[in-house]
Protein backbone atom coordinates (compact mmCIF):
# COMPACT_ATOMS: atom_id res chain seq x y z
CA UNK A 1 0.00 0.00 0.00
CA UNK A 2 1.02 3.36 -1.12
CA UNK A 3 1.05 5.91 1.86
CA UNK A 4 1.71 9.53 2.07
CA UNK A 5 3.38 11.38 4.41
CA UNK A 6 0.74 14.41 4.93
CA UNK A 7 0.23 18.25 6.28
CA UNK A 8 -2.67 19.32 6.85
CA UNK A 9 -4.85 22.45 7.89
CA UNK A 10 -8.24 23.82 8.60
CA UNK A 11 -9.83 26.62 9.95
CA UNK A 12 -13.50 28.42 9.28
CA UNK A 13 -14.28 31.80 9.95
CA UNK A 14 -18.07 33.85 9.71
CA UNK A 15 -16.94 36.65 7.86
CA UNK A 16 -17.94 40.21 7.89
CA UNK A 17 -21.66 39.86 7.41
CA UNK A 18 -23.26 37.15 8.69
CA UNK A 19 -23.21 36.30 12.51
CA UNK A 20 -23.39 33.01 12.79
CA UNK A 21 -21.24 30.08 10.84
CA UNK A 22 -23.27 27.90 8.84
CA UNK A 23 -19.87 25.96 7.93
CA UNK A 24 -18.34 22.73 9.03
CA UNK A 25 -15.58 21.04 8.65
CA UNK A 26 -13.52 17.66 9.38
CA UNK A 27 -9.88 16.74 9.05
CA UNK A 28 -8.60 13.53 9.77
CA UNK A 29 -4.94 12.88 8.25
CA UNK A 30 -4.52 9.33 9.76
CA UNK A 31 -7.29 8.46 7.65
CA UNK A 32 -7.13 10.44 4.95
CA UNK A 33 -10.68 11.72 5.59
CA UNK A 34 -10.66 15.58 4.88
CA UNK A 35 -14.41 17.22 4.51
CA UNK A 36 -16.35 20.72 3.72
CA UNK A 37 -19.43 21.44 4.58
CA UNK A 38 -21.70 24.46 3.60
CA UNK A 39 -25.29 24.55 5.08
CA UNK A 40 -28.73 26.04 3.77
CA UNK A 41 -31.39 27.44 5.96
CA UNK A 42 -31.91 30.38 7.95
CA UNK A 43 -32.22 30.58 11.97
CA UNK A 44 -29.37 28.34 12.36
CA UNK A 45 -31.27 25.56 10.48
CA UNK A 46 -28.25 25.36 8.07
CA UNK A 47 -25.81 25.24 10.84
CA UNK A 48 -27.37 22.71 12.16
CA UNK A 49 -27.51 20.45 8.82
CA UNK A 50 -23.67 21.21 8.74
CA UNK A 51 -23.62 19.64 12.31
CA UNK A 52 -25.43 16.68 10.64
CA UNK A 53 -23.50 15.89 7.65
CA UNK A 54 -20.11 16.55 9.62
CA UNK A 55 -21.43 13.61 12.02
CA UNK A 56 -22.63 11.06 9.69
CA UNK A 57 -20.07 11.05 7.19
CA UNK A 58 -17.97 10.88 10.08
CA UNK A 59 -19.47 7.97 11.78
CA UNK A 60 -20.06 5.85 8.15
CA UNK A 61 -16.06 6.43 6.85
CA UNK A 62 -14.75 5.45 10.38
CA UNK A 63 -16.20 1.95 9.75
CA UNK A 64 -13.77 1.15 7.08
CA UNK A 65 -15.95 -1.71 5.52
CA UNK A 66 -16.56 -1.64 1.67
CA UNK A 67 -14.90 -0.06 -1.21
CA UNK A 68 -13.47 3.76 -1.04
CA UNK A 69 -16.38 4.70 -3.61
CA UNK A 70 -18.99 2.90 -1.69
CA UNK A 71 -18.16 4.18 1.84
CA UNK A 72 -18.38 8.11 0.42
CA UNK A 73 -21.66 7.00 -0.92
CA UNK A 74 -23.45 5.95 1.73
CA UNK A 75 -21.89 8.72 3.90
CA UNK A 76 -23.24 11.32 2.31
CA UNK A 77 -26.60 9.57 1.49
CA UNK A 78 -26.80 8.52 5.31
CA UNK A 79 -25.94 12.39 5.72
CA UNK A 80 -29.09 13.68 3.51
CA UNK A 81 -31.59 11.47 4.52
CA UNK A 82 -30.36 12.25 8.44
CA UNK A 83 -30.85 16.02 7.45
CA UNK A 84 -34.08 15.33 5.90
CA UNK A 85 -35.70 13.59 8.77
CA UNK A 86 -34.50 16.01 11.34
CA UNK A 87 -36.12 18.89 9.51
CA UNK A 88 -39.36 17.05 9.65
CA UNK A 89 -39.56 16.86 12.69
CA UNK A 90 -38.49 20.26 14.26
CA UNK A 91 -40.73 22.63 11.78
CA UNK A 92 -37.82 25.37 12.66
CA UNK A 93 -35.55 23.52 10.61
CA UNK A 94 -37.50 23.25 7.49
CA UNK A 95 -36.30 23.62 4.51
CA UNK A 96 -32.58 23.05 5.74
CA UNK A 97 -29.71 21.38 3.77
CA UNK A 98 -26.34 21.89 3.19
CA UNK A 99 -24.26 21.68 -0.03
CA UNK A 100 -20.21 19.62 0.67
CA UNK A 101 -16.77 18.07 -1.05
CA UNK A 102 -15.67 15.21 0.81
CA UNK A 103 -12.12 13.62 -0.01
CA UNK A 104 -10.97 10.18 1.18
CA UNK A 105 -7.56 9.13 0.63
CA UNK A 106 -6.58 5.59 -0.77
CA UNK A 107 -3.59 4.02 -1.97
CA UNK A 108 -1.92 6.92 -3.49
CA UNK A 109 -4.99 8.11 -4.88
CA UNK A 110 -8.38 10.02 -3.70
CA UNK A 111 -11.99 9.27 -4.03
CA UNK A 112 -13.87 12.72 -3.83
CA UNK A 113 -17.79 12.91 -3.50
CA UNK A 114 -19.43 16.11 -4.11
CA UNK A 115 -22.76 18.05 -4.19
CA UNK A 116 -23.23 21.91 -4.64
CA UNK A 117 -21.10 24.77 -5.26
CA UNK A 118 -18.31 23.90 -2.42
CA UNK A 119 -14.59 23.20 -4.42
CA UNK A 120 -12.14 20.97 -4.24
CA UNK A 121 -8.50 22.23 -6.12
CA UNK A 122 -5.52 20.54 -6.98
CA UNK A 123 -1.86 21.84 -6.68
CA UNK A 124 0.57 21.12 -8.71
CA UNK A 125 3.83 22.08 -10.02
CA UNK A 126 3.00 25.81 -10.34
CA UNK A 127 -0.36 25.52 -11.19
CA UNK A 128 -4.04 24.80 -10.44
CA UNK A 129 -7.43 22.80 -11.26
CA UNK A 130 -10.76 22.80 -10.25
CA UNK A 131 -11.61 19.31 -9.78
CA UNK A 132 -14.90 19.41 -8.76
CA UNK A 133 -18.34 20.72 -11.02
CA UNK A 134 -20.46 23.17 -9.27
CA UNK A 135 -23.56 22.69 -9.35
CA UNK A 136 -25.41 25.68 -9.95
CA UNK A 137 -26.31 27.75 -12.84
CA UNK A 138 -23.42 30.02 -13.04
CA UNK A 139 -20.92 28.04 -11.60
CA UNK A 140 -22.36 25.23 -14.49
CA UNK A 141 -21.77 28.19 -17.23
CA UNK A 142 -18.25 28.97 -15.65
CA UNK A 143 -17.09 25.55 -15.68
CA UNK A 144 -18.77 25.51 -19.58
CA UNK A 145 -16.51 28.58 -20.72
CA UNK A 146 -19.30 30.66 -20.77
CA UNK A 147 -18.42 32.85 -18.07
CA UNK A 148 -14.69 34.00 -16.80
CA UNK A 149 -13.81 32.69 -13.35
CA UNK A 150 -14.24 36.82 -12.80
CA UNK A 151 -17.58 37.05 -14.28
CA UNK A 152 -18.35 33.85 -12.12
CA UNK A 153 -17.48 35.92 -9.29
CA UNK A 154 -19.25 38.84 -9.11
CA UNK A 155 -22.56 37.48 -10.73
CA UNK A 156 -25.77 37.99 -8.81
CA UNK A 157 -26.85 34.36 -9.35
CA UNK A 158 -23.59 32.70 -8.06
CA UNK A 159 -25.18 31.70 -4.85
CA UNK A 160 -27.26 29.61 -6.52
CA UNK A 161 -27.46 25.78 -6.30
CA UNK A 162 -29.25 23.26 -7.66
CA UNK A 163 -27.99 20.16 -5.80
CA UNK A 164 -27.97 19.83 -2.14
CA UNK A 165 -27.83 17.32 0.79
CA UNK A 166 -30.65 17.23 3.16
CA UNK A 167 -34.37 18.44 0.82
CA UNK A 168 -35.08 15.21 -0.58
CA UNK A 169 -34.54 11.38 -0.05
CA UNK A 170 -31.79 9.81 -1.79
CA UNK A 171 -30.25 6.22 -2.16
CA UNK A 172 -26.27 5.79 -2.77
CA UNK A 173 -26.76 5.43 -6.41
CA UNK A 174 -29.21 7.95 -7.53
CA UNK A 175 -28.16 9.42 -10.67
CA UNK A 176 -27.90 13.70 -10.73
CA UNK A 177 -26.77 13.31 -6.59
CA UNK A 178 -22.93 12.62 -5.63
CA UNK A 179 -20.48 13.71 -8.54
CA UNK A 180 -18.18 10.69 -7.42
CA UNK A 181 -14.61 10.50 -8.87
CA UNK A 182 -10.81 9.28 -7.71
CA UNK A 183 -8.05 10.94 -8.72
CA UNK A 184 -4.18 11.35 -8.24
CA UNK A 185 -2.66 12.12 -4.97
CA UNK A 186 0.75 12.63 -6.13
CA UNK A 187 3.53 13.58 -2.77
CA UNK A 188 4.38 16.70 -4.16
CA UNK A 189 0.78 17.89 -4.53
CA UNK A 190 -1.57 20.20 -2.33
CA UNK A 191 -5.58 19.47 -2.11
CA UNK A 192 -7.33 22.35 -0.95
CA UNK A 193 -10.96 22.11 0.16
CA UNK A 194 -13.13 25.22 0.75
CA UNK A 195 -16.59 26.35 0.76
CA UNK A 196 -17.80 29.28 -1.83
CA UNK A 197 -16.98 31.81 0.98
CA UNK A 198 -13.27 31.46 -0.53
CA UNK A 199 -13.83 31.11 -3.99
CA UNK A 200 -16.30 34.04 -4.55
CA UNK A 201 -14.44 36.22 -2.90
CA UNK A 202 -10.89 35.11 -3.85
CA UNK A 203 -9.58 34.00 -7.55
CA UNK A 204 -7.97 30.77 -8.34
CA UNK A 205 -4.71 32.04 -8.81
CA UNK A 206 -4.21 33.97 -5.75
CA UNK A 207 -5.56 30.56 -3.84
CA UNK A 208 -2.37 28.77 -5.75
CA UNK A 209 0.10 31.74 -5.03
CA UNK A 210 -0.95 31.83 -1.35
CA UNK A 211 -1.04 27.72 -0.85
CA UNK A 212 2.58 27.94 -2.55
CA UNK A 213 3.93 30.39 -0.30
CA UNK A 214 3.45 28.88 2.68
CA UNK A 215 4.12 25.31 1.52
CA UNK A 216 5.72 24.42 4.20
CA UNK A 217 3.36 25.71 6.25
CA UNK A 218 0.07 25.08 5.74
CA UNK A 219 -2.08 26.51 8.43
CA UNK A 220 -0.11 29.79 7.36
CA UNK A 221 -1.58 29.50 4.15
CA UNK A 222 -5.26 28.90 5.57
CA UNK A 223 -4.91 32.02 7.58
CA UNK A 224 -3.84 34.28 4.67
CA UNK A 225 -6.97 32.59 2.48
CA UNK A 226 -9.31 33.63 4.85
CA UNK A 227 -7.83 36.94 5.57
CA UNK A 228 -8.05 37.81 1.93
CA UNK A 229 -11.72 36.72 1.22
CA UNK A 230 -12.39 38.62 4.33
CA UNK A 231 -10.60 41.57 3.04
CA UNK A 232 -12.64 41.44 -0.25
CA UNK A 233 -15.95 41.43 1.20
CA UNK A 234 -16.32 38.42 3.68
CA UNK A 235 -19.89 38.50 2.38
CA UNK A 236 -20.39 34.43 3.40
CA UNK A 237 -19.14 32.02 5.74
CA UNK A 238 -15.29 30.85 4.66
CA UNK A 239 -14.14 27.71 5.30
CA UNK A 240 -10.41 26.27 4.11
CA UNK A 241 -8.97 22.78 4.48
CA UNK A 242 -5.70 22.12 2.87
CA UNK A 243 -3.61 18.65 3.02
CA UNK A 244 -0.57 18.77 0.83
CA UNK A 245 2.35 16.02 0.48
CA UNK A 246 5.41 15.71 1.73
CA UNK A 247 7.21 16.68 -1.14
CA UNK A 248 4.66 19.63 -1.93
CA UNK A 249 6.65 23.10 -2.46
CA UNK A 250 6.60 26.06 -4.43
CA UNK A 251 7.96 25.69 -8.20
CA UNK A 252 11.38 27.07 -8.19
CA UNK A 253 11.91 30.30 -9.94
CA UNK A 254 14.04 29.95 -13.63
CA UNK A 255 16.87 32.16 -13.75
CA UNK A 256 17.73 33.75 -16.64
CA UNK A 257 21.85 33.11 -18.00
CA UNK A 258 23.85 36.07 -18.18
CA UNK A 259 24.62 34.97 -21.48
CA UNK A 260 21.14 34.43 -22.32
CA UNK A 261 20.23 38.22 -22.52
CA UNK A 262 22.44 38.87 -25.45
CA UNK A 263 20.29 37.75 -27.57
CA UNK A 264 17.29 39.90 -26.88
CA UNK A 265 19.03 43.13 -27.59
CA UNK A 266 20.85 41.73 -30.61
CA UNK A 267 17.15 40.98 -32.12
CA UNK A 268 16.11 44.31 -30.97
CA UNK A 269 19.17 45.70 -32.80
CA UNK A 270 18.80 44.08 -35.66
CA UNK A 271 14.99 44.97 -35.78
CA UNK A 272 15.52 48.53 -35.29
CA UNK A 273 17.82 48.57 -38.40
CA UNK A 274 14.93 46.96 -40.37
CA UNK A 275 12.56 49.24 -39.57
CA UNK A 276 14.48 52.38 -40.23
CA UNK A 277 15.18 51.22 -43.37
CA UNK A 278 11.55 50.19 -44.08
CA UNK A 279 10.82 53.85 -42.88
CA UNK A 280 13.22 55.05 -45.27
CA UNK A 281 12.09 53.38 -48.47
CA UNK A 282 8.50 53.94 -47.38
CA UNK A 283 8.52 57.96 -47.27
CA UNK A 284 10.54 58.19 -50.29
CA UNK A 285 7.79 56.66 -52.17
CA UNK A 286 6.30 58.90 -55.30
CA UNK A 287 3.14 57.80 -54.62
CA UNK A 288 2.61 58.23 -50.97
CA UNK A 289 -0.81 57.26 -49.12
CA UNK A 290 -2.07 58.00 -46.06
CA UNK A 291 -2.59 55.24 -43.50
CA UNK A 292 -6.58 53.77 -43.20
CA UNK A 293 -7.92 55.61 -40.74
CA UNK A 294 -9.32 53.44 -38.14
CA UNK A 295 -12.70 54.66 -35.67
CA UNK A 296 -12.33 52.53 -32.49
CA UNK A 297 -15.34 52.11 -30.59
CA UNK A 298 -16.27 54.20 -28.02
CA UNK A 299 -18.22 53.30 -24.35
CA UNK A 300 -21.50 56.26 -23.86
CA UNK A 301 -22.51 56.64 -20.85
CA UNK A 302 -25.73 56.96 -19.67
CA UNK A 303 -27.04 58.74 -15.69
CA UNK A 304 -27.75 61.79 -13.87
CA UNK A 305 -24.14 63.00 -13.84
CA UNK A 306 -22.89 60.74 -17.17
CA UNK A 307 -22.75 62.21 -20.57
CA UNK A 308 -26.20 61.62 -21.24
CA UNK A 309 -29.23 61.74 -18.91
CA UNK A 310 -31.20 59.17 -21.26
CA UNK A 311 -30.71 55.36 -23.29
CA UNK A 312 -32.48 57.38 -25.97
CA UNK A 313 -30.07 60.55 -26.08
CA UNK A 314 -27.16 58.21 -26.60
CA UNK A 315 -28.86 55.72 -28.77
CA UNK A 316 -28.92 59.02 -31.41
CA UNK A 317 -25.15 59.10 -31.36
CA UNK A 318 -24.56 55.25 -30.85
CA UNK A 319 -22.53 53.34 -33.89
CA UNK A 320 -22.42 49.67 -34.65
CA UNK A 321 -19.64 48.49 -32.12
CA UNK A 322 -20.33 51.05 -29.57
CA UNK A 323 -21.15 50.32 -26.03
CA UNK A 324 -24.10 52.03 -23.94
CA UNK A 325 -22.90 51.97 -20.22
CA UNK A 326 -25.75 52.94 -18.03
CA UNK A 327 -25.21 53.66 -14.33
CA UNK A 328 -27.93 52.77 -11.29
CA UNK A 329 -31.46 54.50 -11.68
CA UNK A 330 -34.56 53.96 -13.60
CA UNK A 331 -34.84 54.52 -16.91
CA UNK A 332 -38.10 55.24 -19.13
CA UNK A 333 -38.65 53.29 -22.47
CA UNK A 334 -39.36 52.42 -25.32
CA UNK A 335 -35.60 51.77 -26.04
CA UNK A 336 -35.19 50.99 -29.66
CA UNK A 337 -32.12 48.76 -30.52
CA UNK A 338 -29.77 49.45 -33.17
CA UNK A 339 -27.64 47.12 -35.16
CA UNK A 340 -24.07 46.29 -33.55
CA UNK A 341 -24.12 47.92 -30.15
CA UNK A 342 -24.21 46.59 -26.63
CA UNK A 343 -26.51 47.73 -23.29
CA UNK A 344 -24.44 47.26 -20.38
CA UNK A 345 -25.31 47.85 -16.62
CA UNK A 346 -22.85 49.98 -14.98
CA UNK A 347 -23.50 47.49 -11.90
CA UNK A 348 -25.75 44.05 -12.28
CA UNK A 349 -29.25 44.75 -12.70
CA UNK A 350 -29.04 48.12 -10.90
CA UNK A 351 -30.29 49.77 -14.09
CA UNK A 352 -33.73 49.56 -14.03
CA UNK A 353 -36.12 50.09 -17.05
CA UNK A 354 -39.39 50.77 -17.85
CA UNK A 355 -42.35 51.64 -19.56
CA UNK A 356 -43.23 54.97 -20.91
CA UNK A 357 -45.36 56.78 -18.13
CA UNK A 358 -48.21 56.59 -20.36
CA UNK A 359 -47.69 52.57 -19.76
CA UNK A 360 -47.33 51.96 -23.41
CA UNK A 361 -44.85 49.18 -24.36
CA UNK A 362 -42.59 47.03 -24.71
CA UNK A 363 -39.98 48.78 -22.69
CA UNK A 364 -37.25 47.04 -24.83
CA UNK A 365 -38.15 46.66 -28.63
CA UNK A 366 -35.64 45.27 -31.24
CA UNK A 367 -36.98 45.05 -34.59
CA UNK A 368 -34.63 43.63 -37.96
CA UNK A 369 -31.49 43.73 -35.56
CA UNK A 370 -28.23 42.38 -35.40
CA UNK A 371 -25.00 41.89 -33.46
CA UNK A 372 -26.87 43.39 -30.32
CA UNK A 373 -26.26 42.79 -26.59
CA UNK A 374 -28.18 43.44 -23.76
CA UNK A 375 -26.11 42.89 -20.32
CA UNK A 376 -26.95 43.11 -16.79
CA UNK A 377 -29.67 44.86 -16.79
CA UNK A 378 -33.60 44.73 -15.07
CA UNK A 379 -36.47 45.57 -17.04
CA UNK A 380 -40.23 45.74 -15.38
CA UNK A 381 -42.89 45.82 -17.60
CA UNK A 382 -45.31 48.25 -15.27
CA UNK A 383 -44.66 51.99 -15.23
CA UNK A 384 -44.43 52.12 -11.17
CA UNK A 385 -44.71 49.98 -8.64
CA UNK A 386 -48.20 50.41 -7.89
CA UNK A 387 -50.22 47.12 -8.25
CA UNK A 388 -52.91 48.95 -10.34
CA UNK A 389 -50.36 49.08 -13.22
CA UNK A 390 -51.29 47.41 -16.09
CA UNK A 391 -48.12 44.96 -17.38
CA UNK A 392 -46.82 45.42 -20.83
CA UNK A 393 -44.12 43.32 -22.63
CA UNK A 394 -40.55 43.46 -21.46
CA UNK A 395 -38.82 42.45 -24.04
CA UNK A 396 -39.78 42.16 -28.52
CA UNK A 397 -37.28 40.64 -30.56
CA UNK A 398 -38.85 40.69 -34.31
CA UNK A 399 -36.86 39.08 -36.93
CA UNK A 400 -33.42 39.97 -34.76
CA UNK A 401 -30.10 37.98 -33.27
CA UNK A 402 -29.86 39.73 -30.16
CA UNK A 403 -28.07 38.32 -26.97
CA UNK A 404 -29.42 38.80 -23.51
CA UNK A 405 -26.87 37.87 -21.00
CA UNK A 406 -27.21 38.11 -16.84
CA UNK A 407 -30.76 40.28 -17.18
CA UNK A 408 -33.94 40.67 -14.92
CA UNK A 409 -37.30 40.62 -16.50
CA UNK A 410 -39.94 40.90 -14.42
CA UNK A 411 -43.79 42.35 -14.08
CA UNK A 412 -44.59 42.18 -17.50
CA UNK A 413 -47.42 40.80 -19.25
CA UNK A 414 -44.25 38.91 -21.41
CA UNK A 415 -41.25 38.79 -20.35
CA UNK A 416 -39.51 38.21 -23.40
CA UNK A 417 -41.31 37.76 -27.44
CA UNK A 418 -39.53 36.61 -29.77
CA UNK A 419 -41.00 36.35 -33.28
CA UNK A 420 -39.89 35.77 -36.77
CA UNK A 421 -36.50 34.67 -37.96
CA UNK A 422 -33.49 35.34 -35.71
CA UNK A 423 -31.30 33.56 -33.64
CA UNK A 424 -31.80 35.24 -29.90
CA UNK A 425 -29.24 33.86 -27.18
CA UNK A 426 -30.63 33.85 -23.78
CA UNK A 427 -27.98 33.27 -21.32
CA UNK A 428 -28.22 33.20 -17.46
CA UNK A 429 -31.36 35.62 -17.22
CA UNK A 430 -34.04 35.50 -14.46
CA UNK A 431 -37.93 36.14 -15.41
CA UNK A 432 -40.32 36.00 -12.90
CA UNK A 433 -43.63 37.16 -12.02
CA UNK A 434 -44.82 37.62 -15.77
CA UNK A 435 -48.57 37.87 -16.23
CA UNK A 436 -48.37 35.41 -18.93
CA UNK A 437 -45.55 33.84 -20.71
CA UNK A 438 -41.64 34.23 -19.17
CA UNK A 439 -40.41 33.77 -22.60
CA UNK A 440 -42.84 33.43 -25.94
CA UNK A 441 -41.45 31.73 -28.97
CA UNK A 442 -43.73 31.90 -32.55
CA UNK A 443 -41.96 31.75 -36.49
CA UNK A 444 -39.73 29.84 -37.63
CA UNK A 445 -37.14 30.84 -34.79
CA UNK A 446 -34.21 29.30 -33.04
CA UNK A 447 -33.27 30.75 -30.30
CA UNK A 448 -31.14 29.19 -27.64
CA UNK A 449 -32.00 29.58 -23.88
CA UNK A 450 -29.11 28.03 -21.30
CA UNK A 451 -29.14 28.53 -17.68
CA UNK A 452 -31.76 30.94 -17.00
CA UNK A 453 -34.06 31.32 -14.24
CA UNK A 454 -37.71 31.15 -14.90
CA UNK A 455 -39.87 31.44 -12.25
CA UNK A 456 -43.97 32.10 -11.22
CA UNK A 457 -45.20 33.23 -14.87
CA UNK A 458 -49.00 32.69 -14.65
CA UNK A 459 -49.29 30.62 -18.49
CA UNK A 460 -45.67 29.24 -18.75
CA UNK A 461 -42.17 29.36 -18.19
CA UNK A 462 -41.08 28.92 -21.96
CA UNK A 463 -44.24 28.61 -24.70
CA UNK A 464 -43.59 27.34 -27.85
CA UNK A 465 -45.48 27.97 -31.36
CA UNK A 466 -45.90 28.47 -34.97
CA UNK A 467 -42.61 26.15 -35.69
CA UNK A 468 -40.24 27.47 -33.77
CA UNK A 469 -37.66 25.23 -32.30
CA UNK A 470 -35.45 26.20 -29.55
CA UNK A 471 -32.59 24.93 -28.08
CA UNK A 472 -33.19 24.76 -24.40
CA UNK A 473 -30.75 23.44 -22.12
CA UNK A 474 -29.89 23.93 -18.11
CA UNK A 475 -32.40 26.09 -17.23
CA UNK A 476 -34.43 26.39 -13.93
CA UNK A 477 -37.97 26.32 -13.89
CA UNK A 478 -40.02 26.44 -11.00
CA UNK A 479 -44.13 27.44 -10.38
CA UNK A 480 -44.55 27.27 -14.04
CA UNK A 481 -44.20 24.53 -16.60
CA UNK A 482 -43.28 24.80 -20.39
CA UNK A 483 -45.66 24.81 -23.38
CA UNK A 484 -44.04 22.68 -25.74
CA UNK A 485 -45.37 21.10 -29.26
CA UNK A 486 -45.29 17.65 -27.85
CA UNK A 487 -43.51 14.34 -28.70
CA UNK A 488 -40.47 13.25 -28.42
CA UNK A 489 -38.21 16.22 -28.09
CA UNK A 490 -40.49 17.65 -24.72
CA UNK A 491 -39.32 14.28 -22.84
CA UNK A 492 -35.62 15.77 -23.78
CA UNK A 493 -36.05 18.90 -23.04
CA UNK A 494 -37.24 18.16 -19.85
CA UNK A 495 -34.33 15.22 -19.52
CA UNK A 496 -31.75 18.81 -20.18
CA UNK A 497 -33.54 21.46 -17.72
CA UNK A 498 -34.09 21.56 -14.08
CA UNK A 499 -38.12 21.35 -13.10
CA UNK A 500 -37.79 22.12 -9.47
CA UNK A 501 -41.91 21.54 -8.64
CA UNK A 502 -40.96 17.53 -9.24
CA UNK A 503 -38.37 18.50 -6.25
CA UNK A 504 -40.01 21.37 -3.86
CA UNK A 505 -36.78 21.97 -1.44
CA UNK A 506 -34.38 21.70 -4.54
CA UNK A 507 -32.30 24.45 -6.58
CA UNK A 508 -32.37 27.02 -4.08
CA UNK A 509 -30.19 30.29 -2.94
CA UNK A 510 -27.97 29.50 0.19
Amino acid sequence: MVKTALHCAAASDPGLIRQNNEDGFWSDSDRGIFLVVDGIGGQNAGEKAAEIAVERIRGRLERQTGTPEQRVREAITMANNEILRAAESHPEWTGMACVLTLVLLDNGSAVVGHVGDSRLYKIRHGKIAKLTHDHSPVGEREDNGELSEAEAMRHPRRNEVFRDVGSEPHEPDDPDFIELCRIPFEPDCALLVCSDGLSDQVASQDIRAAVEHHAADPEAAVRELIDAANLAGGKDNVTVLIATGDEFAAPAQVESHPSRRVWPALILMFACGLLAAAGTAWFSRPLWQPAAVVIAPHVLSVGPTQDFLTIQAALIQVHSGDTIEIAPGEYRGPILLKDGITLLSREPRQAILRPPGDGSGPVVLGQEVEGVRLVGLRVVGKATSAPKDTPVEGIVLINSTVELMDMEVEGASVGIDIRGMGLPVLIGNGIHDCAAEGVLISGPSTPRLSHNALLRNAKAGVAVHDGAHPFIVGNVFERNGIDWPGGADLAAVRQANYFLDAKPQGGRKK
